[in-house]
C-alpha cells in the first residue's frame, strides 16, 4: 500500500527513545568499607630484597615487594587497608624481622614477636 505524503498524518513513533536522564546519586555510603593508605617503611642494606608479609596477605613472604627509590636502604610499600589491627613483618633476604620502629607487637606461635598496625 503506498501512502500519499500530503495526506499522511504525522504522529510520535512508539520507538522513540526516552529522553536521557542525569544517573541516580549515591546516597549511601559505605563507611566500614573505607580504606586508608598505610605506608610500611624499614631500613635494610641497599640491594636487599625485601618483603612486607602480614595478616594482610595471608602472610606470603613474597607478596608486597618494597622498594628503595633512593637506593640509600630505606624500604617502602603502600598498601590500601581497612580499618583494623593488622599483625607484619618485613622479609629482608629470606630473614623474617619484626619492625624495629613499631612500639607495638605480639608474640607469635612461634614463639618470635610479630609488629603490629592500627589503622583507623
Amino acid at each position: 500500500m503506498k501512502i500519499n505524503s500530503k495526506n499522511a498524518v504525522r504522529t510520535e513513533s512508539a520507538a522513540k527513545p526516552a529522553p536521557k536522564t542525569a544517573p541516580a546519586k549515591r546516597t549511601a555510603k559505605k563507611a566500614a568499607s573505607k580504606t586508608r593508605r598505610v605506608v610500611f617503611t624499614v631500613r635494610a642494606e641497599p640491594g636487599s630484597k625485601v618483603f612486607l608479609a602480614g595478616s594482610f596477605n595471608n602472610w606470603d613472604p613474597t607478596a608486597k615487594e618494597m622498594i628503595d627509590k633512593k637506593a640509600d636502604g630505606a624500604f617502602t610499600a603502600t598498601l590500601q587497608l581497612p580499618p583494623g589491627d593488622y599483625q607484619y613483618k618485613f622479609v629482608i633476604d629470606g630473614t623474617w624481622c619484626a619492625d624495629p620502629e613499631c612500639p607495638d607487637w605480639l608474640q607469635n606461635d612461634h614463639g618470635t614477636l610479630n609488629s603490629v598496625k592500627r589503622v583507623d
